[in-house]
């Protein structure tokens, strides 16, 4: 039987694939708990530039967290903190995963599904894929964590629409108010990731990660001009890919970085 979250190495990219057509991907606890190890493994693979999260070919993203859980998940305050706990880990590991993290999405990508692609780097919707945040119809509120992405990807005032109501919409308006970063024809979404994964991996995998760090350190507040920020900025200089870099150019070949 097919494990409903794997890990495979495909070139230099890492897939992790949700894979549990019966439930349209929807995310048991176990399969929450899963995701930080699959990452790790993911990260500590030098042959590995980007990490991708897609559903296989169940034809869906993922249909939210499995209701058919809650009853024993959410029985007492106990069990409810340790699965927001498992939850927060699975997401936070996506999220500081020092690689990028490309989400590729089909079909239904619901409640916790819009919570894995938005603790991506980069979001790829297919033509046909519908969206839906809807703790509002079970009476519940979004996580911290969660409802920060959101609002970071769409502004205050969509994530507030998309929250109030629980409606689905689909991949355009998906890509017009930024919950995606780029939109391709239905069933497209998997191969546009791989090629961006591929465009990655022939950059400089150093500049790659420290530009991510970057921009994960000034949404987090760093200081433009002195700290962690300047600290980045200057030490790549000082790195071998910087010398390869601009040795590549003055004798007009393609660079030859390493895999790190």
């Amino acid at each position: 039987m097919t494990a409903p979250i794997r890990l495979e190495i495909n070139s230099s990219a890492a897939e992790i694939i949700l894979e549990r057509p019966s439930r349209r991907n929807a995310l048991t606890l176990s399969m929450w708990q899963a995701l930080p190890g699959l990452v790790a493994s993911a990260t500590a693979d030098p042959g590995v530039s980007a990490v991708l999260l897609h559903g296989g070919d169940t034809g869906a993203f993922a249909a939210g967290a499995d209701i058919s859980e809650f009853a024993e998940t959410y029985a007492t305050p106990a069990s409810a903190a340790r699965a927001a706990d498992i939850m927060a880990a699975a997401l936070t590991a996506l999220e500081t995963c020092p690689k990028p993290v490309i989400a590729a999405i089909e079909g239904a990508c619901v409640g916790g599904g819009v919570s894995l692609a938005m603790a991506a780097d980069v979001r790829i919707a297919g033509a046909g894929a519908r969206f839906a945040v809807t703790p509002g119809k079970l009476g519940l509120v979004y996580a911290a964590g969660d409802t920060r992405r959101l609002i970071t990807a769409v502004g205050a005032g969509a994530a507030k629409d998309i929250l109030f109501t629980g409606r689905s919409f689909g991949a355009a308006e998906a890509g017009a108010m930024g919950l995606v970063d780029r939109l391709c024809a239905e069933g497209a979404a998997l191969d546009e990731a791989r090629r961006l994964a591929g465009d990655i991996a022939s950059l400089s995998q150093w500049s790659v990660r420290a530009t991510k760090a970057m921009i994960r350190g000034l949404e987090s507040g760093w200081s433009e001009t002195e700290g962690p920020a300047r600290d980045l900025f200057l030490a790549g200089f000082l790195n071998d890919d910087f010398r390869e870099g601009y040795t590549a150019f003055l004798e007009k070949r393609a660079a030859r970085f390493p895999q790190v």
